[in-house]
């Protein structure tokens, strides 16, 4: 009951807005190191059971949107929180630049055919808002542009929950500091240096940029019925707890559940199958 009541609670202390200063707790929630490792272990087994409820409902499903600055761990939330989920039931989608053939198309155009279908859990590795935030932070949309993208994210999200998909969007914030520390590491490690490229410094010079695109972004589209939730992310351990027991929040509040199935064909399968295994030779 205890984690129950936390995840609940930071469901909400994450809502945005209002912005919070930090990128390694959220003020008012206390979770040191031990108490993260038993909630992020709680969260993990219940999405894992209502993962699978839901897969087997076959009804409704949920999009999960992570955006955030380089290093900012969005491939380890997604380890983290969906670790022990059934493959058959989540997918993840990632969104890098535009195609020729998608620049082709309304910007919405490719995130379609990505949504989530009944029964899924889909994870969105960066996503739609990255066409407000990337050329808002270059100075490559105005004011007019940005109302015409909000009001096309609205909708598009209002259909999702219209077709019975469930929406959570986090934002992962990084410090300055720790992403300058993540870039350096990878240079370190030849085994994450696939995953260095030259755009990843571009981006950090613009780094404060970004950060205001983000809040303007944030604020403009924490809708409410989809809101944002911010999640420091300075520490992994701190974030992939919190982004396990806010899934397993919103999973217990749709409360998934597989088709009832009738008693007496149960009992008849049973049956069935008793007898055979009591015929020697009963094999077709």
């Amino acid at each position: 009951m205890k984690r129950r009541v936390l995840s609940a609670a930071l469901a909400d202390a994450t809502l945005v807005p209002p912005r919070q200063g930090r990128s390694d707790r959220i003020d008012g929630v206390d979770l040191d190191r031990t108490e993260a490792k038993r909630l992020r272990a709680w969260a993990t087994r219940h999405i894992t059971a209502r993962q699978e409820a839901l897969w087997a409902e076959g009804r409704r499903s949920l999009l999960v949107v992570l955006q955030g600055l380089d290093t900012a761990g969005k491939d380890g939330t997604t380890r983290a929180v969906f670790r022990g989920a059934d493959p058959q039931g989540v997918r993840v989608a990632s969104f890098k630049a535009p195609t020729a053939l998608e620049l082709r198309h309304d910007f919405l155009w490719r995130v379609h055919e990505v949504a989530p279908a009944a029964g899924e859990i889909v994870v969105f590795n960066r996503s739609h808002y990255e066409d407000l935030i990337v050329p808002l932070a270059n100075g490559q949309l105005d004011d007019a542009g940005l109302d015409e993208r909000v009001a096309a994210i609205e909708a598009f999200e209002r259909h999702l929950l219209d077709s019975a998909t469930a929406i959570v969007k986090f934002f992962l914030d990084v410090s300055y500091e720790v992403q300058g520390e993540r870039l350096l590491a990878r240079l370190e490690r030849p085994e994450k240096h696939w995953k260095f490229s030259e755009g990843d410094l571009a981006t950090r010079e613009r780094f404060g940029r970004f950060r205001a695109a983000y809040d303007t972004v944030l604020a403009r589209t924490s809708f409410d019925f989809a809101p944002w939730r911010r999640i420091p992310a300075d520490r992994r351990w701190y974030r992939n707890a919190v982004a396990a027991a806010i899934v397993a929040h919103v999973l217990e509040v749709m409360d998934p559940a597989p088709p009832a199935v009738a008693i007496e064909h149960l009992h008849h399968i049973e049956h069935v199958l008793r007898s055979e295994l009591a015929t020697p030779g009963a094999e077709p």
